[in-house]
């Protein structure tokens, strides 16, 4: 009956007209924020974050307002990431695998909706997870120490080499270059600059947004310069954009399994949905195996990271509301915002104030809905930027990459930077060496070295501590196994090609 009371006073907050529209305008703008390379939900928060003090909302108002941006942008990420193969933000990186070969086959409008359809199963079971399970999963957070933490971005690492790629010694390579960037700039134990060269601008490290717009939106460029606008998406003849319900259907397991999936990652603080969504769509990858062909154009390799990282933008919100630990980038601009508004996230936050925790849980089930119907119907007029001439789209994506990147620091180091990222992915696409590594290389590797550095400051440097408890070593069989079997599974996979040969 709690329950019931609860949602019943959340809803009498969400449907106030005045709260109805600020969702409604948060979902629009934060689909539009997005879809434009370089900005992403929490860029796209926090540079937001000032109007909430401007309009004078007070602390539920502003955090509905924020909160469907930010499930906004997470919908709109995936525009660009189908039909340019540019990724809006990170958690849509593993959205491009499919989704793009799918746009380039003619598919781009069945591939956004499907990938809206995902969306919403993901962010709308990860609400009612939050709804209902926020106190019991908040406990798990307390099981993942620095030990479990390690050996999960260890199994993130060992399991893209073992099942995201043809070549593992390629994918190990991506992800140690991945690795070797997060490592630039200043130690934050010694206070001694790491690879930077003296360059007092890589000081504070590299931004993965930088390496994002770079790896992929200036190396998409140079790639169409050089096929002459080839095997690309632009200019693809569309067929008529239709609801694809077979699709629908055929990935609605897929669309759960993802959502757990997502979930569970989202509410480990630290993890977020970039992490969701790699786990997500590695899961779907490994149980449909070789014959499910993903990273081809497949409907399930669009749907399990869609789901996976809207889900887990949904389960970020679970620590952050009940143990005041920001589950994501995004959740931590969101926590700044309440704690500017003298609201203090915790377990007493239910009681204490339970308008704002219910009231933001009602306006998320409403934005969920508000999203799938606002961004269904402009799937037709999504799909018409492919039908834009190359000589306009191509200097507009490399104006609003330029445009976003410098609006993140204001520095022509990270223009000159985008360049030259652009560049490395350009070669590493023509050795055939996966960017994706990279990027997550980037992501994770400072909160890996974090990890593995409260280990051994916990243990006394006794290394045996990553090994000490049930999770941990889970994670390292798991990681092991990931890596080991693919190479005898592919060894075994070929000898009866060769006895017919």
């Amino acid at each position: 009956m709690d329950l019931i009371s609860n949602l019943a006073l959340g809803f009498s907050i969400a449907l106030s007209p005045y709260t109805l529209l600020l969702a409604i305008c948060g979902c629009f703008i934060g689909t539009i924020i997005g879809a434009l390379p370089g900005l992403g939900p929490s860029n796209g928060v926090a540079i937001l974050i000032p109007i909430t003090f401007t309009m004078g909302l007070d602390a539920t108002s502003a955090l509905v307002l924020m909160t469907s941006v930010y499930y906004g942008a997470m919908y709109g990420g995936r525009i660009s990431s189908i039909l340019l193969n540019i990724p809006g933000d990170e958690p849509a990186l593993m959205t491009t695998l499919d989704g793009y070969p799918m746009a380039k086959n003619g598919r781009a409008g069945d591939a956004l909706v499907i990938s809206g359809v995902a969306s919403f199963t993901g962010a709308f079971l990860a609400t009612v997870g939050l709804m209902i399970l926020a106190p019991l999963l908040a406990r798990v957070a307390f099981l993942f120490g620095p030990a479990e933490y390690f050996a999960l971005y260890l199994l993130a690492f060992a399991t893209l080499g073992g099942l995201a790629s043809n070549n593992q010694a390629k994918a190990a390579i991506a992800s140690c270059i991945g690795l070797a960037i997060a490592m630039i700039g200043v130690d934050n134990n010694s206070g001694l600059p790491r690879l930077t060269g003296g360059n007092m601008h890589l000081f504070d490290g590299i931004d993965f947004l930088v390496a994002i717009v770079g790896l992929f939106a200036i190396s998409e460029i140079f790639f169409f310069i050089e096929s002459h606008g080839k095997n690309t998406s632009i200019g693809v003849v569309l067929g008529r954009v239709t609801i694809p319900w077979k699709d629908i259907w055929d990935t609605r397991w897929t669309q759960l399994r993802s959502s757990l999936v997502g979930f569970v990652a989202g509410i480990l603080p630290g993890a977020g949905a970039s992490l969701g969504s790699f786990l997500a769509y590695m899961t779907e990858k490994s149980i449909a195996g070789k014959d499910g062909k993903f990273g081809t154009g497949v409907v399930k390799g669009v749907a399990a990271p869609e789901a996976g990282n809207n889900a887990a933008a949904g389960g970020a919100l679970v620590p952050m509301l009940t143990l005041g630990v920001p589950g994501s980038g995004t959740t931590a601009v969101l926590l700044a915002l309440l704690m500017t508004l003298n609201i203090t996230p915790g377990p007493t936050l239910f009681t204490d104030q339970p308008e704002v925790v219910w009231g933001l849980i009602a306006s998320l089930l409403i934005a969920n809905v508000v999203l799938l119907l606002m961004n269904v119907p402009m799937v037709k007029i999504f799909v018409h930027i492919l039908s834009v001439p190359a000589w306009i789209l191509l200097p507009g994506v490399t104006m609003v990459s330029f445009v976003g990147i410098y609006s993140l620091s204001g520095s022509y180091f990270d223009l000159l930077l985008m360049v030259g990222f652009g560049v490395l992915g350009y070669v590493l696409r023509k050795l055939d060496v996966p960017t994706v590594p990279v990027i997550l290389g980037i992501l994770l590797g400072g909160h890996m070295e974090d990890a593995l550095r409260r280990a051994m400051v916990l243990s006394d440097g006794d290394w045996t501590y990553l090994f000490r408890s049930n999770i941990s070593i889970g994670f390292w069989i798991v990681a092991v196994l990931g890596f080991v079997l693919p190479l005898l599974l592919r060894n075994v996979l070929k000898k009866p090609d060769a006895v017919q040969d």
